[in-house]
């Protein structure tokens, strides 16, 4: 391949996509960075070169536009799993201000939401029923597509995949979705890019316009505060300035965590503002409310520039893709925007009040936004964070030296978004630092900033070269290896110390690891922000210090099942290698593990964050119960290879024998179970050994596997029993049946969606309403464990949403019907049109529209006769804050009335009057079983 022309930044943003780019010259540090002008519709065959290209894309309906008014100047070429027809830039903006539906949007923030299957089609999230979907991975994809496909129009020559390539993405972005930007570029045919920290990028921008001065202006602005408040995302960090042999370094020493609160933020609220002021008896659906914020947003940009009107108009037109219907206007004042950004973002707030973390947050269209909008309490959050950090770099200059009793507040501030083009708005957040201070902050010129991190990006490029001063400070914090020891906190072994250099690889020589090939390994991380220990000690790679918990900060475990990677191993050996831990951070700030062999350097394995959406208590911070050992040797003696074990009587009473040692079983902790089970499945192949040991495997490893998920590990233990799924069970009776469907109910959560339809393809023949009406074929089903295989298959939370809706139908038929199993179809039912599911992505929950077809069959009968209708009716009402997915408010109240009238549990009103969690019996109701302790399921 050709060596690059040309550096290109790309700001793959929420709102807009800007592209800039230098040609790579001898005299690289004068090479002028241009803006990127990219072609786009901007109407019916309207094809305009603008520098913002916006993040939308439009999904027309059949016949809606004809293909000659979609003809851009090259013959486009889609993504892999894109859909045909779409619209992408400022027309695809403009079309979803006037119909619903059809409009993607935020597809930025999606990739960063945990809620959800990234990879799955799911946007337009409020999209119309005949709207085609894609991934928020696709749809990211697909700006990088266009830019790449108008980029190599303009230079044949030179083709975008060509050129030396960096996207930007928020420092905070965790490693899942720095990922997933990576994956999105590769579909976008751009293999090899760098990722560059936002941030960053405005910082490098900074310093690129001021290379001659900028040594004179940061001479007593030590520590400077980049707050970039995007369309999507907050995102903080801070930024040292030292002088070696006064020859001026920029260090980055901190990053903010991930706040999903932007400009979006705003637009939402003053779409709910504009919402009360149009004459409606009802709320807006979710489809509607997202054509008024395309509205407000707008609105928004026009009353917060420099040269803002006094009021501007909204109106909103009716509904359909014809833009037929009646329209309605209302208007929005300059004075209003200003104070809902001011008092509501950006209040003047003491620095010692903190963000309110409440579980209601605001959760419109499917995306958790923070509980707290006000970016100066996540400001003040993230200062106090890094106040060690914060007091050196300011002590280091004498102009700016604080004491430890005051607050360590940064005396410079640069500020990017499109919210900052208001001077009020930068105006409030330069004085609630000065506030904070107690003296003066200077604020650091931005012109531009719509662009400068796109401007940043090529910056970057040129540091990169050496043509511009990099910033440093490599990790921002350290990392430590946790080593575990009984009865205390145990010892933290410093793996890769703050500040070492990216690329730097860190090869821990003096510890070696024994670890098994084809078994999980698992290891403990801690982080720290301080340069220091407690005594003092500084931190330096390879150190090993006691554990204070006021310096350290666990980290989700770094996880891997070690493949055999050629070593020809016997049938059944288990092959033991002896590894090094190799760390090293990569140019996107994140951290590289890797396993490499003692004998073979070329021999690894990396490691990578185990995270779900889930915690359980940490297996280093639960003592073990003391009598868990007995059991597990009881456990093994009864699943052993010594046959005579299947003549004890012991079998028999195992249940009882656990909870004689180790209490109720409701009460064993998570540890205990996982560890029991682990026990379970060394026994699995002695399982049929009698229908005892059967029957006893199956309740008991269930119940200890249940629900699937939650230890790092659990992934691995799943695959080790899917493959006894199709072996089956050896004794083929009612009740051995029902043991067998139980089990697979209880780890559920652990099966993906093929796994998933497996089950359902074997079962579904006997839950169809017409086996009931052969004898033969209901004997069958009442055989093979008919009730189990009802609620089992309500379990599956990974289904598609077809299969959910066609079994909720059938079990909504049989229970209104039918006098048998009444209380497990309406069990099955409410949790299939639940809101709110235990595991699965919230894009498989059944429609809004259809949940509200059943409700009239539900409010027609008798709640207090049978109370599981009731909770049936309350899991499909339960509000979750996002329109897509609550019902209307008229079914709304009429729920309400009727749970009022009904003896139900006091618990049941507020999950539909307002966002609330599960009690632990209306968990267990729900879900079949009480979730384990310390087993905590976090619900987006």
């Amino acid at each position: 391949m050709a060596s690059p022309r040309f550096l290109v930044g790309i700001d793959l943003g929420t709102t807009n996509t800007v592209v800039a780019y230098c040609e790579i010259s001898e005299d690289l540090q004068q090479s002028p960075v241009t803006l990127f002008e990219v072609d786009q519709l901007i109407g019916a065959g309207e094809v305009v070169r603008k520098p913002l290209l916006p993040s939308f894309r439009y999904h027309p309906a059949q016949g809606q536009i004809a293909a000659t008014d979609l003809t851009l100047p090259w013959e486009p070429q889609s993504v892999e799993g894109d859909v045909e027809q779409v619209i992408i830039g400022e027309w695809a903006r403009e079309l979803g201000a006037k119909v619903e539906g059809r409009q993607v949007s935020s597809a930025k923030s999606w990739l960063s939401h945990q809620g959800v299957d990234r990879n799955s089609e799911i946007l337009p999230w409020a999209g119309a029923s005949d709207v085609e979907k894609v991934s928020p991975v696709v749809a990211s994809a697909s700006y990088l597509n266009h830019i790449r496909q108008a980029w190599n129009y303009r230079n044949p020559s030179n083709k975008l995949e060509d050129q030396e390539v960096v996207v930007t993405v928020p420092a905070s972005f965790d490693e899942t979705a720095r990922q997933l930007t990576l994956e999105a570029a590769r579909l976008a045919g751009l293999s090899s890019i760098m990722l560059l920290e936002e941030p960053q990028a405005v910082c490098y921008d900074w310093y690129a316009r001021h290379q001659d001065t900028a040594a004179d202006k940061l001479k007593d602005l030590p520590l400077m505060l980049v707050c970039d408040v995007g369309g999507g995302t907050t995102d903080l960090s801070l930024i040292q300035a030292q002088y070696h042999n006064n020859e001026l370094s920029l260090d980055r020493i901190g990053v903010g965590e991930h706040l999903m609160l932007g400009g979006d933020n705003l637009d939402l609220a003053l779409a709910h503002l504009a919402e009360q002021r149009f004459d409606n008896s009802k709320k807006l659906n979710a489809s509607s409310l997202t054509k008024l914020i395309q509205q407000t947003r707008a609105a928004k940009e026009q009353l917060l520039s420099a040269t803002a009107p006094e009021e501007i108009k909204i109106t909103m037109l009716g509904s359909g893709s014809k833009l037929l219907g009646g329209t309605k206007s209302i208007g929005l004042t300059k004075q209003e925007v200003h104070q809902i950004a001011l008092d509501g973002f950006f209040p003047m707030t003491e620095f010692s009040a903190t963000p309110d973390k409440r579980r209601s947050a605001v959760v419109e269209f499917g995306l958790p936004y923070v509980a707290d909008p006000a970016v100066s309490k996540h400001v003040a959050e993230f200062l106090t964070q890094h106040q060690q950090v914060s007091l050196a770099a300011l002590n280091s200059n004498e102009a700016t030296s604080v004491s430890d009793s005051q607050p360590a507040i940064p005396v410079g501030l640069l500020l990017n978004g499109g919210v900052f083009n208001s001077e009020l708005v930068t105006e409030r957040v330069t004085t609630l630092l000065e506030h904070w201070r107690g003296a003066p902050v200077t604020v650091l010129d931005n012109p531009h900033p719509d662009w400068s991190v796109a401007l940043g990006a090529v910056a970057y490029g040129k540091a990169r070269r050496g043509a511009q001063l990099k910033i440093g400070g490599g990790a921002a914090r350290s990392y430590f290896l946790h080593l575990q020891e009984k009865n205390s906190m145990g010892k933290a072994l410093c793996l890769l110390a703050k500040g070492t250099d990216e690329g730097h690889e860190i090869r821990l020589t003096g510890r070696r690891f024994a670890l098994t090939l084809g078994e999980p390994v698992r290891f403990n991380l801690l982080t720290s922000t301080h340069d220091t220990l407690s005594n003092e000690t500084k931190i330096q790679n390879g150190l090993i210090s006691d554990i204070d918990p006021d310096l350290f900060t666990p980290l989700p475990p770094y996880i891997s099942t070690l493949d055999s990677q050629g070593i020809d191993l016997k049938a059944n050996q288990k092959e033991r290698v002896e590894v090094q831990l190799a760390c090293q951070l990569t140019e996107v700030g994140t951290l590289k593990m890797e396993c490499v062999s003692v004998e073979d350097d070329a021999q690894r394995w990396q490691l990578e964050f185990e995270v779900r959406n889930q915690k359980a208590d940490d297996d280093d911070k639960v003592q073990l119960h003391p009598r868990l050992a007995e059991c597990q040797e009881i456990v093994t003696r009864l699943y052993s290879g010594n046959k005579k074990s299947a003549d004890t009587k012991e079998i028999k009473t195992l249940s009882k024998d656990l909870e004689k040692r180790l209490g109720k079983r409701e009460e064993w902790d998570f540890v205990t179970l996982r560890q029991l089970f682990d026990t379970f499945s060394q026994g699995r192949k002695r399982r049929r050994r009698s229908e005892q040991h059967e029957k006893n495997w199956l309740r008991l490893s269930g119940y200890c596997l249940r629900p699937g998920f939650g230890a790092p590990t659990d992934s691995w233990r799943i695959e080790q029993i899917w493959a006894l799924y199709q072996q089956g069970i050896q004794f083929k009776n009612h009740q051995g049946y029902s043991d067998w469907w139980v089990f697979w109910r209880r780890v559920s959560g652990g099966l993906n969606q093929e796994q998933q339809e497996t089950i359902l393809a074997d079962i579904a023949k006997y839950l169809h309403p017409g086996a009931m009406k052969n004898p033969k074929s209901a004997q069958a089903a009442q055989d093979m464990g008919y009730e189990a295989m009802v609620r089992l298959s309500a379990s599956l939370e990974n289904l598609d949403v077809e299969d959910k809706t066609l079994l909720a139908s059938w079990f909504l038929s049989k229970a209104t019907t039918q006098n048998q199993f009444i209380q497990a179809h309406w069990w099955a039912f409410g949790r299939l049109a639940s809101r709110t599911p235990l595991y699965g992505s919230q894009h498989n929950v059944i429609a809004r529209e259809q949940a509200e077809q059943w409700l009239p069959k539900l409010l027609e009968q008798d709640w207090s006769k049978e109370t599981m209708i009731g909770f049936a009716a309350v899991m499909m009402c339960r509000k979750t804050g996002d329109r897509k997915l609550d019902i209307s408010d008229h079914f709304r109240e009429q729920v309400i009335a009727k749970l009022k009238g009904s003896k139900v549990p006091d618990s049941w009103l507020p999950m539909v009057e307002s966002v609330q969690g599960l009690s632990q019996s209306d968990s267990k109701r729900l879900f079949g079983d009480t979730l384990p302790s310390g087993l905590t399921v976090i619900s987006h």
